[in-house]
């Protein structure tokens, strides 16, 4: 079954929506919300499968609101921009609705969502860490993307902010190295030195370096120093 909350500020939409949702006997819409306030407390409380989300509302948008999420549910984009105006988000989402919506582009859509849950491992955790496989929602300026955690390859500490390295792009988080730190899983996100934590699956190369540290080489071209002290753990990590 999947679990659905709608988030739209207009109760019609919502109402529609909830009628067409109703023809798919495996869809089950156990909540709703009218902003992203409650649309946030939602999706914490009920820990949905997947939110069709509405982009312009009053206050916060959809978009500012998935930003505030510790990790994204799946997200259909419910919305009355047209298609041009969408592109200029360069959000990777799993689809998006024209309103008013069509049942047929409705079908196609929650066929693409079991389509991605048949394909992916799901892992179970219970202490809240996110791992490889969930995704987050990351907005730079008028940018934003889902990235899954496993195409990230590096984490650059810059204060109180840190950058995200995936593909070409570097955009910035309201997040702290240490913070990160705390949620990754550490058989996948190592913490290099006080600056880096890089992704081991995305390492290509490792070298000696001088004071008894480490240079390693990651597929997107980047060279990152091993402290020597992190260089201890990290060779009893990656040994026999």
């Amino acid at each position: 079954m999947l679990k659905v909350v709608l988030i739209d500020d207009e109760r019609l939409a919502r109402s529609e929506l909830k009628r067409l949702l109703g023809e798919f006997p495996d869809v089950e819409v156990i909540g709703e919300a009218a902003n992203a306030e409650e649309g946030i407390e939602k999706i914490e409380t009920l820990n949905p499968d997947l939110i069709f989300l509405d982009i312009q509302m009053p206050g916060k948008t959809g978009f500012d609101m998935l930003t505030e999420l510790e990790k994204a549910p799946d997200v259909i984009f419910v919305t009355a921009y047209d298609e041009y105006a969408l592109k200029a988000f360069d959000v990777n989402a799993l689809d998006y609705l024209m309103k008013p919506v069509e049942p047929k582009r409705l079908a196609d859509a929650i066929l693409k969502v079991k389509q991605k849950n048949e394909e992916e491992l799901l892992s179970f955790n219970n202490r809240g860490m996110l791992s490889e496989h969930d995704q987050v929602f990351v907005k730079d300026g008028e940018r934003c993307w889902f990235v899954k955690l496993s195409d990230v390859r590096l984490f650059e500490s810059v204060g109180n902010y840190a950058k995200v390295f995936f593909g070409t792009n570097k955009p910035l988080i309201l997040k702290s190295l240490n913070a990160l730190e705390e949620r990754l899983d550490d058989k996948v996100f190592f913490r290099a030195n006080r600056k880096y934590i890089i992704n081991l699956r995305m390492i290509e190369k490792i070298e000696t370096y001088f004071n008894g540290g480490l240079l390693v080489d990651l597929i997107g071209g980047e060279k990152i120093e091993v402290s020597r002290r992190q260089a201890v753990k990290f060779k009893e990590m990656m040994s026999l």
